[in-house]
């Protein structure tokens, strides 16, 4: 019992120390542009992903040899892009893997499911912190089924009518 609690409190000053270290590039919005259009991520999203760009990077520099995306992971991060832009739990969205909503096709999928089992453990040594984060997040219960109008997508819709 007692190491558990010290066990809990030893793993919990590492988040402390990234949450601070980690809060000013948070407060940035990620920007994508889509056919001459800016799309932007708000919160936990743009953190989500970083996540996945990171994986998706560390993928295709091992398995295309190529120094930038190709254009087959071009495509799959612009498939995210667009994905976590319309997933309709918004901030509080689950981790894909965990998330009651099945909103990728299944080839992107499949590909998604590839590069997070090869990527994924790899995070840990090139971005320890969004690989930390990532786990965190998996631990987080689900939450309810999402109100309307909570993507990100609808937000963004909404700031560009004020």
């Amino acid at each position: 019992m007692f190491y558990t609690g010290l066990y809990r409190y030893i793993l919990d000053i590492p988040i402390l120390i990234f949450s601070t270290i980690y809060a000013d590039e948070c407060d940035r919005e990620t920007v994508m542009t889509q056919s001459s259009q800016e799309i932007i991520l708000f919160g936990g999203l743009q953190t989500e992903f970083k996540t996945i760009e990171a994986m998706v990077k560390i993928y295709c520099k091992d398995h295309h040899g190529t120094t930038s995306l190709c254009e087959q992971c071009e495509d799959f991060l612009q498939y995210a892009f667009t994905r976590l832009d319309r997933c309709p739990y918004g901030e509080q969205k689950p981790t894909c893997k965990r998330c009651p909503i099945h909103c990728y096709k299944a080839d992107y999928k499949l590909m998604s499911r590839q590069i997070m089992r090869y990527a994924g453990p790899r995070m840990l040594l090139k971005h320890p912190f969004l690989a930390i984060r990532h786990l965190m997040a998996e631990k987080r219960p689900i939450p309810e089924k999402p109100a309307a109008g909570a993507s990100n997508r609808h937000r963004r819709k909404l700031l560009e009518k004020k």
